[in-house]
């Protein structure tokens, strides 16, 4: 368990909390960029506690303002994106992407015999220093922002961003990646440490299977055996599933720092990301990026699957509803009684420990060892910042920019094989290197 203190440590995101300033040293998905088309509105959105506007100019680029006019505090979100920027409706102020105000068109001319000279001195009220160029003198917040492998990332730390994590299913082409996202009702740490909790699937996410007669065979025995370790970018769990005498599943999932999880997607062919990105302390997006190496995705194949999410990227079964949950199918069908869909059963269970968990009061067990390390990892790089380094994970040299060890695999093998060798073995074939030290 943790203290109050440690619990706090590791959740609050907010503007100068601890957590939040490590989180703000790492590039974060603001969007999907299927949601700010060419030409589209201005998108209002919230990250890591703060009000911020999203917005394409017109030459196409994403740029991310505070949401309130530096004026009188208008919301920007409606504004007009023209003349190069985004504009305010309430008194015509321009913004571009960098935060520069371009415009300020109802102020009002210099009075005869007032300064007009730029280089008036700044403590001045603004008609002592030209009406008419005082625009030039706001600095309205703004943060950088690149669109890559079908999501708008940016940078809200201080100083120059580092590199873009080269992470492959960023760059993988378009057919080969199907992005979507889920409002998540709680803190991000605990829907992150969920993906490193093997012994909850075959719990959670269980469907019955039948015998002969049809009766449902009940709950299928959990035989796993678990190793969890801490690697230059956060935490690998290694995982086998005993699934008969002749065959087992061995398996990678990752952590990546600060809030990405890389987890197997049942082929040798490619994984799936859950990125948790906070909104606040008590909610969160969780992005799911769903990557395949050599081949197309079926994108209507994950759409029919992904039937479980509603409007707004919600999902339709939720808390406001109690999941939907049939009692009657927790006699017959699956193990929760919250249908086959994996997304809302890992909601309930992450969702109904609160917005933030209280992990004062938790018990961990054996098979928690992963999550033990991701909670160490997330302090390391916490104090990293706090000592002035640069924490794991931010590259700026574009020749350590190599991030395949990141990947996961699954695969099935005999039972008589070596699983940690084997598993060594693919870990190696996705590395192609040595792995880097701890500080890159």
């Amino acid at each position: 368990m943790l203290t109050q203190e440690e619990n706090d440590l590791l959740t609050r995101v907010g503007p100068g909390t601890s957590c939040g300033e490590m989180m703000r040293r790492y590039w974060q998905p603001v969007a999907l960029s299927a949601e700010l088309p060419p030409g589209g509105a201005p998108l209002p959105v919230r990250l890591l506690g703060e009000d911020l506007v999203l917005f394409r100019d017109e030459a196409g680029q994403p740029g991310l303002l505070a949401i309130h006019c530096s004026h009188r505090g208008a919301d920007l979100s409606y504004g007009r994106i023209e003349d190069g920027g985004l504009r305010c409706l309430y008194h015509g102020w321009l913004y571009d992407r960098t935060g520069r105000c371009l415009e300020q068109p109802g102020e009002p001319e210099p009075r005869a015999g007032e300064q007009a000279d730029a280089d008036a001195d700044p403590s001045a009220p603004p008609l002592a220093a030209a009406p008419r160029r005082f625009h030039e003198r706001i600095r309205h917040p703004a943060y950088p922002c690149q669109e890559t492998g079908g999501l708008i990332l940016t940078y809200m730390g201080p100083g120059e961003p580092p590199l873009v994590p080269a992470f492959e299913f960023l760059a993988a082409p378009d057919d080969f990646r199907f992005n979507t996202k889920i409002y998540q009702e709680c803190n991000y740490l605990q829907a992150a440490e969920g993906n490193l909790d093997p012994v909850h699937v075959p719990f959670l996410h269980q469907v019955f299977r039948r015998s002969g007669d049809g009766a449902p065979r009940g709950l299928r025995p959990v035989r796993l055996a678990i190793e969890a370790e801490e690697t230059d970018f956060g935490v690998r769990l290694m995982r086998v599933d005993r699934t008969s005498p002749e065959t087992i599943h061995a398996r990678t999932t990752q952590f990546v720092l600060p809030n990405i999880c890389p987890i197997p997607a049942g082929s040798t062919d490619g994984y799936t990301v859950n990125w948790h990105v906070p909104i606040d302390d008590g909610t969160h997006w969780k992005y799911v990026i769903q990557f395949k190496r050599e081949s197309p995705i079926d994108v209507d194949g994950l759409r029919r699957e992904r039937s479980e999410l509603g409007e707004g990227y919600r999902l339709v079964r939720n808390r406001s509803n109690r999941y939907l949950q049939d009692r009657a199918e927790m006699q017959s069908e699956t193990f929760s009684g919250l249908g086959s869909g994996f997304q809302a059963q890992d909601a309930l269970a992450t969702e109904s420990q609160g917005p933030i968990q209280d992990r004062t009061n938790e018990h961990l067990s054996g098979g928690d060892r992963a999550i033990m390390l991701i909670r160490q990892s997330l302090k390391g790089a916490i104090e990293d910042v706090r000592e002035g380094r640069d924490p794991p994970l931010v590259i700026r040299d574009p020749a350590r920019n190599r991030l395949a060890r990141t990947g996961v695999s699954a695969h099935f093998i005999p039972s008589s094989e070596d699983w940690r060798a084997h598993l060594r073995q693919r870990i190696q074939e996705l590395e192609g290197e040595i792995v880097a030290p701890a500080h890159i």
